[in-house]
């Protein structure tokens, strides 16, 4: 079973058993889905890869939405958001530890050659297949850029 059917089928079982956060979170991440496919000049069908993706990027709207609504005085809102954030999480790969990420990082660095911040680009593209959906590119970022600052 791929992930979007897996998707449909939990959303099923949410919609039985009146669940409305999982239920209303599936039905968003089906709809951005569903955006995804029909964009461009020819609707398509995602890959489990694709489909990784778009997750992620809907996770990370919701971990930013959480942090604006938070800072606004707003907890009611922001705990919903990161509840639905919760949801999704739960649909995309294992996240990558600090350790294991730095240990990827060091070994892009050694692999590149990189000898400064200005071979961030170098190691940045070792890395990006690795970390498709297993991390936050930002912190990624960040975390190579301390490590060629050193």
């Amino acid at each position: 079973m791929g992930l979007k059917e897996k998707l449909q089928s939990d959303l099923t079982e949410a919609i039985r058993s009146r669940n409305e956060l999982v239920s209303g979170t599936i039905r968003m991440v089906l709809t951005a889905i569903t955006n995804e496919e029909v964009a461009g000049k020819e609707s398509r069908t995602l890959s489990d890869d694709e489909i990784i993706t778009v997750l992620s990027r809907e996770a990370k709207k919701r971990r930013e939405a959480a942090e604006a609504f938070a800072d606004a005085g707003r907890a009611d809102k922001a705990e919903l958001e990161k509840s639905e954030g919760e949801v999704i999480v739960a649909y995309l790969p294992k996240q990558f530890s600090d350790e294991e990420l730095n240990a990827l990082i060091a070994d892009a660095v050694a692999k590149s050659g990189a000898a400064g911040p200005q071979d961030m680009g170098k190691v940045m593209g070792i890395l990006k297949p690795q970390i498709a959906g297993k991390a936050d590119g930002g912190k990624v970022s960040a975390a190579v850029k301390a490590a060629l600052n050193k």
